[in-house]
């Protein structure tokens, strides 16, 4: 009986710690004082951090593949005081206005939500998906950029992580 349950007991540390093991931990992030928060997943990489207005992050997503060694996959917030709605439109256009300059550029066929924009453009020769999110939240403009390859290497799965990660961040900056 003793042996029954030291093995039971062995059993249920080893499926506990496998849990835990598999569980993707969140980097908590604050920005503009405290009145925008968001988490990502511990595994991207913070590679730029500005302060002052506009405030930015700028986060590595890593792609294992070898698309990942010559592709910069990353997600952007970005933080600017705004004095009113109207000031957060202009941000906006000005933001849309750099994106249709980007060599490439085409806009998605499925129109976007409101405030929001899908399109694809080419950095170094490869085609990047861009999808941008804007918020106007407590005197703030908030954009949140998620760039990556179209097409890596790294496949499906990889893709929909990174598309996942995208849209919790969006979920917690509405």
């Amino acid at each position: 009986m003793s042996f029954l349950r030291s093995t039971t007991m062995i059993a249920l540390a080893l499926a506990t710690a496998l849990l835990l093991a598999g569980h993707v931990h969140a980097t908590e992030v604050s920005m503009a004082d405290g009145s925008v928060n968001f988490s990502t997943p511990n595994n991207w990489l913070g590679i730029m951090e500005t302060q002052g207005d506009p405030e930015a992050r700028v986060f590595q997503v890593p792609d294992p593949s070898p698309t990942g060694k010559s592709s910069l996959a990353r997600v952007t917030v970005t933080v600017k005081q705004v004095p009113d709605i109207s000031s957060f439109h202009q941000y906006m256009a000005e933001a849309t206005a750099k994106a249709l300059t980007l060599p490439g550029y085409k806009a998605s066929e499925l129109p976007p939500g409101p405030n929001s924009n899908v399109y694809s453009a080419q950095e170094n020769g490869a085609e990047f998906s861009y999808t941008e999110h804007y918020w106007f939240k407590n005197g703030h403009a908030i954009q949140l950029r998620c760039v990556r390859p179209s097409r890596s290497l790294a496949g499906a799965a990889w893709t929909a992580e990174f598309d996942k990660g995208c849209e919790a961040i969006a979920a917690s900056l509405k």
